[in-house]
């Protein structure tokens, strides 16, 4: 089975179950600082997880692009990913637990549609502990209405099986995580045990069910749902018989050209295959993240910084195998879009862009690599062997992976301290771990009355700043917290005091109005026709909602958005830019505060 026809066939199935298909929505969450990237399908959800209604119903599917960066050190084995797919269903208010357990084994084991053998899947419920009982009601549903074994059930603690809350507070609960045995189907163990790594998990099925309070205590919430989640790389690799993610159509055209480019075959050598799988790997989040339309070009801060780091991995992987032709990262580039391209729009219409970068990064990290050898050859004179600070400084520094600084070294008659660089190595990714936690946690928005007023002062920011500088000007990006609102938008030149000043009074002026701020859920092409600007990219024809700022011929401001906005302007405030500073080529960055 193709990777087209599995990603078709699981939306099919859900709207064969009375669900929505709604489109993956862009890597770059709006209006939720906790993340850089989106990371799992919820996250565009997060207004309704709350209880805000979605235009297209309480029953919701989608595959959604997600980017994962806390564990970026681990990709090269046969299922860790930077960039994935995920497969997703969602109930908000409607369906539990039974009917979200049955829909997820028919699909997986029914002929007409997945026929996986059910010998071969275990599942895990929420064992239970102080805060909240044992989920007797999901193992029940699998051991009398599925029919599993009681021996392929396993009770699991909060650690293995409970989501949530995203922060300290908020929605949380059991979920049932759903596992495929991947090896010999004659050997397939009696009894499940999740550390057994041929026990794959390939579904996850989150029942939001509590709200856990200020005082550390879990009460059942009113509106309770459904999150779903199932890898496609990871289950296209399990319907066609493999265990290794790479083996499948989404990576066999990208591993062909770096078969090409480097002279090695993928399939033969442990650290050939680690190496190539991480270049594959790599560079696709990098075309993914690059392709958004906020324009994320490499940088050393925030999101630029991410993918600086996967194009500089994967170019140390590259000189690892062998790679010598120069400018060869674009190579792989052109053919992840190509496969994606019929999916994903905005790849082939971003292309001269990711191009354009992409060379301009490995041209300037050569410069950097050979700074790094003329270090090595400095440290080499001085030394009789190579100290583990000596390499792990050739590694963050000069982006030396311990391979080359090993190779260097023999040629030279060196020994390398490797358990000294393993020690400062782990030091550093234990730092880094801990200082993107926060950034990397994902989870719920902050909905606080104050992050409301903000993300509407956002919707009047934008259509003062088109009514200053142009048409042109467009949102690329925001971070908005309940003490100020930070603004991307599109625009090549620094704006002038006076165009400040405009923008300013503009605001406050809609604000001093007390304008209504009203919803309508249409179509996009009503939308459209009503002079709504947003995102009109959707692939499935899906309502949205408009929110529009002002009434009859005092219209301010009118956008397809997911809300939650106040309900007149006159709560929000004075309205302050503080500061206007470039962000990137092209991208102006506001910082306001409402006083």
């Amino acid at each position: 089975m193709t990777s087209k026809e599995l990603r078709q066939k699981y939306l099919d199935f859900f709207r064969s179950k009375n669900h929505t298909i709604i489109s993956s929505a862009s890597l770059i969450p709006e209006n939720d600082p906790t993340v850089l990237f989106t990371t799992a399908g919820m996250h565009p959800l997060v207004p309704y997880l709350l209880g805000e209604k979605h235009p297209a119903g309480n029953r919701l599917t989608s595959c959604q692009k997600c980017i994962r960066t806390s564990d970026i050190d681990e990709v090269g084995d046969t299922t860790h990913h930077t960039f994935f797919e995920m497969l997703g269903n969602w109930s908000l208010g409607d369906y539990f637990k039974e009917k979200s357990i049955e829909m997820s084994w028919e699909f997986l084991t029914s002929p007409d549609w997945l026929n996986l053998d059910k010998n071969r899947i275990a599942v895990s419920v929420f064992a239970g502990d102080k805060d909240a009982v044992f989920d007797q009601e999901s193992y029940d549903i699998w051991k009398n209405k599925i029919g599993i074994s009681e021996i392929k059930i396993a009770k699991l603690p909060k650690k293995n099986n409970w989501w949530g809350p995203a922060g300290l507070t908020g929605p949380c609960g059991p979920d049932t995580e759903i596992f495929y045995w991947t090896g010999d189907v004659n050997k397939i163990p009696n009894s499940f045990n999740d550390d057994n790594s041929l026990w794959v998990e390939i579904w996850n099925n989150v029942f939001m069910q509590y709200n856990k309070t200020s005082e550390n205590k879990f009460e059942l919430l009113k509106q309770q749902n459904v999150d779903t989640g199932m890898g496609l790389e990871r289950i296209l690799a399990i319907v066609n018989g493999s265990a290794d993610n790479y083996q499948t159509d989404l990576f066999k055209n990208i591993i062909n050209k770096i078969e090409q480019l480097s002279d090695k075959k993928y399939g033969n050598n442990s650290e050939i295959d680690k190496a190539i799988r991480i270049i594959a790997d790599h560079l696709k989040a990098t075309v993914f993240i690059m392709s958004d339309e906020k324009n994320i070009s490499p940088s050393n801060t925030d999101r630029g910084y991410i993918v600086r780091r996967l194009i500089r991995r994967a170019i140390r992987y590259g000189r690892q195998l062998g790679v010598v032709k120069k400018m060869w990262i674009k190579e792989i580039a052109k053919v992840v879009i190509d496969d994606y391209a019929d999916v994903y729009f905005e790849l082939q219409k971003n292309i001269n862009f990711i191009i354009t970068q992409l060379d301009k990064e490995e041209e300037k990290f050569s410069k950097t690599l050979e700074l790094g050898l003329k270090q090595f050859e400095n440290q080499k004179l001085k030394v009789k062997s190579i100290s583990g600070q000596i390499a792990f400084d050739l590694y963050q520094t000069y982006g030396f992976p311990i391979e080359i600084t090993k190779e260097l070294a023999k040629e030279s008659g060196l020994d390398v301290d490797e358990k000294g660089f393993l020690k400062y190595f782990k030091e550093h990714q234990d730092l880094s771990r801990t200082a993107s936690a926060g950034m990397f946690k994902g989870g719920l928005a902050d909905a606080s009355e104050e992050t409301i007023k903000y993300h509407t002062t956002a919707h009047l920011m934008l259509s003062a700043l088109k009514k200053v500088l142009g048409n042109h000007v467009s949102q690329k990006g925001s971070n908005i917290t309940a003490e100020r609102l930070r603004f991307d938008f599109s625009h090549n030149e620094k704006m002038t005091v006076e165009q400040l000043q405009q923008v300013e009074n503009l605001v406050n002026q809609a604000i001093k109005q007390d304008l209504i701020v009203s919803c309508e859920e249409m179509d996009l092409e009503q939308a459209r026709s009503k002079g709504a600007t947003g995102v009109f990219d959707l692939k499935y024809k899906e309502k949205v909602k408009v929110y529009t700022i002002g009434l009859g011929d005092n219209i301010f401001s009118k956008e397809i958005c997911g809300g939650p906005h106040v309900n007149q302007t006159g709560i929000l405030g004075k309205f302050k830019i503080k500061k206007e500073e470039s962000s990137s080529a092209g991208v102006r960055r506001i910082k306001a505060i409402l006083q």
